[in-house]
């Protein structure tokens, strides 16, 4: 058996002293360099809708944010269009307390918002938060929210299109969800512009997707000429069924969401998706630089286009000017 000397046992205590506080040096190193945890909420699972949260994440990614460089971690939830689970996923999200929480569509936002009065909500594909009523008594915003909004004025100029591109028309034809307060302002402004335009509308309500089909078949039966797809979660998480019936009818479908052209319908005038969500992205990186909400504030959405879909437009025998970019 050896046996260790005073000299060895002191050499010994040493070193285990010293890997010791290596070892508390590395764990307060690990916790000072944790990396920042973001949430991230859709309300729906939506083609359109995805391309604001790819935009957000490439923004980031832009300014060093990025899971592949393991310089911020993204929780990520999807509510598939349901309440309940919107309400679950945003608590959820809170409890893992994130630096902030990116919201995708109104409804994601205003729970967001209701649920949590110090997380930053970085917004996109929502409206105003005066008309989300998200606004105090005095007008003014929870301090905690961020992100970029729409005021809805672009459906004027997306209404126009109508009469542009089908100047025979005198039917316009519509759905839109009673729940959202995004779809019921976006219609007042559709009514608005029809009454400009001596546009005839034609109105139904729907409550989710399942009903969109049926909805829609009852909508063509009123012998509209042109369909209007509103910036709705019902008509986003089901385009395929309405672009669907109304080929079928032959009736061209007008849209004021850029997105919704690329997936069938003829034309629009609206936010482009993808630049929403990276302008709301920078916004946050910039945050997430700085450590605070200094100088961030909501602001208006800065990239809308014209867009129209190649192969639609040659089935209606329509050629937009120059102005209209071409999706194919």
């Amino acid at each position: 058996m050896k046996h260790f000397t005073l000299s060895n046992l002191l050499i010994l205590a040493a070193i285990t002293s010293l890997l010791i506080l290596e070892g508390c040096s590395n764990s307060r190193k690990n916790d000072n360099n944790k990396i920042p945890v973001i949430g991230f909420i859709d309300f729906v699972q939506d083609e359109t809708l995805a391309k604001a949260k790819t935009g957000f994440i490439d923004a980031l990614a832009k300014e060093g944010y990025s899971e592949d460089k393991n310089t911020i971690e993204v929780i990520y939830k999807n509510a598939q269009g349901d309440q309940p689970t919107l309400l679950q996923a945003v608590d959820l999200l809170i409890s893992k307390k994130p630096i902030f929480i990116a919201t995708n569509t109104t409804l994601a936002t205003v729970n967001a918002v209701q649920r949590t009065k110090v997380t930053p909500i970085f917004m996109m594909v929502a409206p105003r938060p005066d008309l989300a009523k998200l606004t105090d008594v005095n007008g003014k915003s929870p301090v905690n929210l961020l992100g970029v909004y729409e005021t809805l004025d672009y459906i004027d100029t997306s209404v126009t299109l109508i009469k542009s591109l089908f100047p025979n028309a005198k039917t316009v034809g519509t759905i839109y969800s009673q729940a959202e307060s995004q779809s019921v302002d976006a219609l007042n402004k559709l009514k608005e512009g029809c009454a400009r335009l001596g546009l005839k509308l034609e109105i139904l309500p729907v409550v989710n997707s399942s009903e969109t089909q049926l909805i829609t078949q009852s909508l063509l039966n009123k012998n509209i000429d042109v369909f209007f797809a509103l910036p709705d979660n019902v008509i986003f998480a089901s385009f395929e069924t309405v672009a669907r019936s109304c080929n079928e009818k032959k009736i061209p479908i007008i849209t004021s969401e850029a997105g919704l052209v690329s997936r069938g319908a003829l034309a629009s005038y609206g936010a482009d998706m993808y630049q929403w969500g990276y302008q709301s992205g920078m916004q946050a990186a910039k945050f997430l630089k700085q450590g605070n909400l200094n100088g961030l504030t909501p602001e208006i959405v800065k990239v809308r286009n014209r867009v129209y879909n190649l192969s639609v437009a040659k089935k209606y025998n329509i050629q937009p000017d120059s102005s209209f970019s071409i999706i194919k």
